[in-house]
């Protein structure tokens, strides 16, 4: 996989962007992706140095709609804690 099918996008959730002044930002990342690949990619994407991934499954919801009931698609999320003093340029207008 490349860096750019790892990564689908940032995160832009209160609770992920209030730990960006921390050093840590999230993204939804590939179902498949594991722990080196996600720092791979965020390293030659961003140009920045991980420290730590914490990686969690985030289950999707069910919505009704009438009496029919669907459900949203499951996600995978990878909260990347970067080198002390570093920062993603390009997320930091988000917040």
């Amino acid at each position: 996989m490349t860096p750019h099918e790892v990564l689908f996008r940032p995160v832009l959730s209160e609770k992920a962007l209030s730990t960006v002044e921390v050093g840590k930002y999230a993204f939804y990342v590939h179902p498949k992706a594991n722990r080196t690949q996600i720092k791979d990619a965020v390293e030659q994407v961003f140009d920045v140095e991980v420290v730590k991934i914490n990686v969690s499954a985030v289950r999707g919801k069910i919505k009704t709609m009438g009496r029919h009931k669907g459900r949203r698609p499951e996600r995978k999320k990878a909260v990347v804690t970067l080198k002390e003093g570093q920062r993603i340029q390009e997320l930091e207008g988000l917040t």
